[in-house]
């Protein structure tokens, strides 16, 4: 693996989720493998679990870790090319990236989409010019679009929860919010699922529609009942619209998740990338229920984290 940015990265998911289960049952069975290397953790964004899970996943493997918030620590970054920096931005991303490749063997980025060009978050504005600037493997740890480590914890959780001969059915659900919300949880889960050996659907309201470049062929009903019948898993996610975008069309229905809603299912297990905002996406009742795996899915996120980094070691290592 020589960078992580999407399911497109992964050579055989199968193989990837079998690790992270294998290191879940020993975390420090590779505590050798990043001793004399670096990975630097670029936030431009706010995080706990993924900022939490990376750094312990990297000290699992032995490696130094170099955490920067960058919004807050850093110089006010310029990304734009040709810039004239007579404003108040300080230092261009081309330069600070080439500091990190000096000073990193591994970069991992976290970036949200602007929400106000649409063009700029299709497009990855920023997470493309790591890509195009960094010498070193670069890890997303969430982007404009995608977030693939959550996606692949998604993908383990639902591993480890399943133990029947049938496809599962694993249905995304829109969910109510405050404010318009960026699409990357729900692409990236839309991306992941369509590689996994499961019955998908997405529900969601007229006018929410995600990317059908994440969703292609994947079945899409506007009614959230209909949609639930006999669910094994259920996704549960806010998303403002993508075809006007970063707008939030008005939504007559109750869309939040109840126990009422979940007597539909096949006793389905609920998921969540969290944070979350309660009786608003989710009632609490279903997130404090047996129903819930919600905090299982986020522990897993140590695993499928470390599982990445294990991968990028070995071909550093193979240099």
């Amino acid at each position: 693996m020589k960078k992580f940015t999407s399911v497109n990265d992964v050579k055989d998911l199968q193989e990837i989720i079998k690790k992270a289960l294998q290191i879940k049952e020993n975390p420090l069975s590779e505590t050798g493998k990043g001793k004399g290397k670096t990975i630097g953790l670029v936030f431009l964004n706010s995080s706990l679990r993924t900022r939490l899970s990376s750094q312990i996943a990297a000290q699992n493997l032995g490696l130094n870790v170099l955490t920067l918030n960058a919004a807050q620590e850093a110089w006010n970054l310029e990304f734009a090319d040709g810039a004239v920096m007579n404003g108040d931005t300080v230092e261009h991303i081309k330069d600070a990236i080439e500091v990190l490749n000096q000073y990193c063997d591994i970069i991992a980025v976290r970036c949200f989409a602007g929400m106000k060009s649409k063009e700029d978050d299709v497009n990855e504005s920023i997470l493309s010019q790591f890509e195009q600037h960094a010498k070193v493997p670069v890890i997303s740890l969430e982007s404009a679009t995608r977030h693939p480590l959550q996606s692949l914890a998604d993908c383990v959780t639902i591993t480890e929860n399943w133990h029947e001969e049938r496809k599962p059915k694993v249905v995304l659900t829109w969910a109510p919010h405050i404010k318009p919300i960026a699409h990357a949880v729900g692409n990236s889960f839309a991306e992941w699922m369509q590689e996994m050996d499961v019955d998908f659907v997405i529900t969601n309201p007229e006018g929410y529609d995600l990317d059908k470049k994440f969703t292609k062929d994947v079945k899409i009903i506007h009614n959230q009942e209909e949609a639930l019948k006999d669910a094994d898993f259920i996704y549960v996610k806010n998303w403002s619209s993508f075809d006007d975008y970063a707008t939030m069309p008005e939504v007559k229905e109750n869309w939040m998740l109840t126990n009422e809603k979940l007597a539909n299912t096949n006793q389905g297990k609920v998921m969540h990338c969290l944070p979350v905002r309660r009786n608003v996406e989710l009632s609490d009742e279903v997130m404090d229920g047996e129903n819930s795996i919600i905090y299982q899915q986020a522990k897993n996120r140590i695993f499928s984290a470390q599982a990445v980094f294990s991968e990028i070691l070995d071909q550093l290592n193979s240099k």
